[in-house]
């Protein structure tokens, strides 16, 4: 039942009251958003990934195999590089290209709990709701990284919000239709996106919220016919093409790619089970302090009939742990209890008192003194460290960030502190925007890391070196980023790392062996033909201890760029 009331209802001070206001908010968050997305460099490893992947789709014009370093690659579906293939088709090939369909996701997922917010409780809470996820860190900060994860969560976030709204007591019956036919189709979307998690989740979530809240009902709300012919007519198309093309396709990812992935190791990401708690608990910030009494919040039941708020706890919690239980763990994967999250946060600031947001502003602003500790001493630590002088310049060059990081938290936390009590809109105002802005100030920070980590530092002397035939070698080690920068593809030699079942597939296509590397490396030389390799930092040097001849062409700490001494001879 939509609420139309509460201890806080809204004064006429209320800057949510101004049109105007929310416009000049709406639209500095966008500029922010936008500029970001092309403010830094891709870094590894998804974002090298995926951004190649579609660079190579788009080369080659093929949509069913999805290929990296022009190997098969099926560990995911393809919509994420076909979102990005259409972006680089538009606009050309780039970073905030790259970026687009991911911050477009995120993007998604804000207007949507504000207008689910609105729909299904009030207007305040559709507000509040947008402020607390588009201001959450972890959601932010992943709506402008190239990967998977923020894809997934807002096409959930579209089956979410399409069962509240098509479920919500005062829909009429088109609402319902419409509403039920959106989760339908946000469950096919993400499903293209990642894979089953796209059905399997939402599909637990509603057995589990039937037995919660006995609204058996339900099921009879579903419109299963027609949705599933829109799920089917979405999800279906591709996996049918791509197996017909690709044989070997249906075990390897839906065997190997989910059962294998959840129970044991295989990919080598196993975390303990506590694992998300410190992820959600650094996630959430600015609103921290809230989310325990926001989860509460989903505990209350309505009157009758559909209970949103069990919906949204159900969903939180169920996601929370299935992740938790699974061997494979990386930070991204809880990014889809997001959504819900703001929604009973954004409940909880309307029925609360002004303790609990001056409580969520203290304990940001106490967030922020920590940082600020941690930037002022960490420089004597890294000093005192064994980094390679190139990585203990750039941790120390990362501190200024941190520190402008810890000032706008602490300014952002102490004046919602103040002014919660009498201006308890413009605190929440005020929460959100230090953590937004903070977000995005740390990723700013971290890009002389992250073009250091992509391998950008040997960018031009490579391509001073490389010419359209000239064959370029990856010894010992994948590099995620560079195929993308240098438009190539690269040789994998005895490293075969997540290409491990596409070279199986077409072992023609790298070198499992160092010594038929070395071999080949000293044909080039003989025949005076150019090649370049880039080398793990060990495998450059054994290979220098076994007479190897080898130009260097730069190096770093993680790498060394090598190439045959063709080049040099002819000069």
């Amino acid at each position: 039942m939509k609420q139309h009331s509460s201890s806080f209802a809204s004064s006429s001070a209320s800057p949510f009251n101004s049109r105007g206001l929310i416009w000049i908010l709406s639209l500095l968050f966008l500029a922010i958003w936008f500029y970001m997305l092309g403010s830094r460099t891709l870094v590894p490893t998804d974002e090298g990934r995926y951004a190649e992947m579609a660079r190579e789709m788009l080369v080659t014009g093929d949509w069913v195999t999805p290929r990296l370093d022009g190997i098969k690659y099926f560990e995911k579906p393809p919509l994420q590089a076909w979102m990005n293939v259409i972006t680089f088709e538009l606009f050309g090939v780039g970073e905030w290209q790259a970026r687009l369909w991911t911050g477009l996701c995120g993007l998604l997922g804000v207007a949507l709990v504000a207008h689910t917010g609105r729909k299904v409780f009030n207007s305040r809470v559709g507000i509040n709701a947008a402020l607390v996820l588009g201001s959450s860190v972890l959601w932010a900060a992943s709506a402008h990284y190239n990967s998977l994860d923020m894809a997934v969560a807002g096409m959930m976030t579209i089956t979410l919000c399409g069962v509240l709204l098509g479920q919500r007591a005062d829909a009429s019956d088109a609402e319902q239709r419409n509403g039920m036919l959106l989760c339908w189709a946000g469950m096919a979307l993400a499903v293209l996106t990642k894979g089953l998690i796209g059905v399997v989740l939402p599909g637990a979530v509603l057995v589990i919220y039937t037995f919660v809240s006995r609204d058996w009902a339900i099921w009879k709300r579903l419109h299963m016919g027609k949705g599933l012919l829109l799920f089917f007519a979405i999800a279906t198309p591709w996996f049918v093409l791509v197996a017909l093309k690709n044989p070997e396709h249906p075990h390897f990812f839906f065997i190997h790619e989910h059962l294998d992935r959840f129970t044991s190791n295989v990919h080598k990401r196993n975390q303990p089970a506590y694992f998300f708690i410190g992820i959600l608990a650094i996630g959430i910030v600015p609103w921290l302090g809230l989310l325990l009494q926001g989860m509460w919040a989903g505990v209350k039941r309505e009157n009758r009939g559909f209970q949103p708020r069990q919906m949204l706890l159900v969903w939180t919690i169920f996601i929370f742990v299935f992740f938790s239980a699974s061997h494979s763990k990386l930070t991204g994967y809880i990014l889809p209890i997001f959504p819900s999250l703001a929604l009973l946060i954004a409940c909880q600031l309307e029925a609360g008192s002004s303790k609990s947001l001056r409580f969520a502003a203290g304990l940001f602003t106490l967030t922020g003194l920590g940082t600020l500790a941690f930037a002022l001493m960490a420089p004597a630590k890294f000093a005192s460290s064994k980094l390679p002088p190139l990585e203990l310049a750039l941790n120390q060059a990362a501190m200024p960030w941190v520190i402008a990081v810890s000032l706008v938290i602490i300014a952002g936390g102490l004046l919602a502190f103040v002014i919660a009590k009498d201006k308890r809109d413009w605190a929440v105002i005020s929460l959100a925007a230090a953590g937004f802005l903070a977000s995005q100030l740390l990723l700013l920070g971290y890009e002389p890391w992250g073009y250091y980590r992509a391998g950008l530092l040997q960018l031009k002397p490579i391509q001073a070196e490389l010419k359209p035939d000239t064959p370029l070698y990856g010894v010992g080690l994948y590099e995620q980023c560079l195929p993308f920068y240098l438009g190539r593809t690269m040789i994998p030699v005895e490293f075969p790392d997540e290409l491990a079942f596409g070279l199986e597939q077409e072992p023609h296509l790298w070198i499992p062996e160092r010594k038929d590397f070395m071999e080949k490396w000293r044909a080039y030389n003989a025949s005076g033909k150019l090649a370049i390799a880039i080398v793990r930092v060990d495998v450059y040097e054994d290979m220098l201890k076994q007479g190897l001849p080898m130009r260097i062409v730069g190096q770093d700490p993680r790498r060394v760029v090598v190439a045959s001494t063709a080049k040099a001879a002819a000069n």
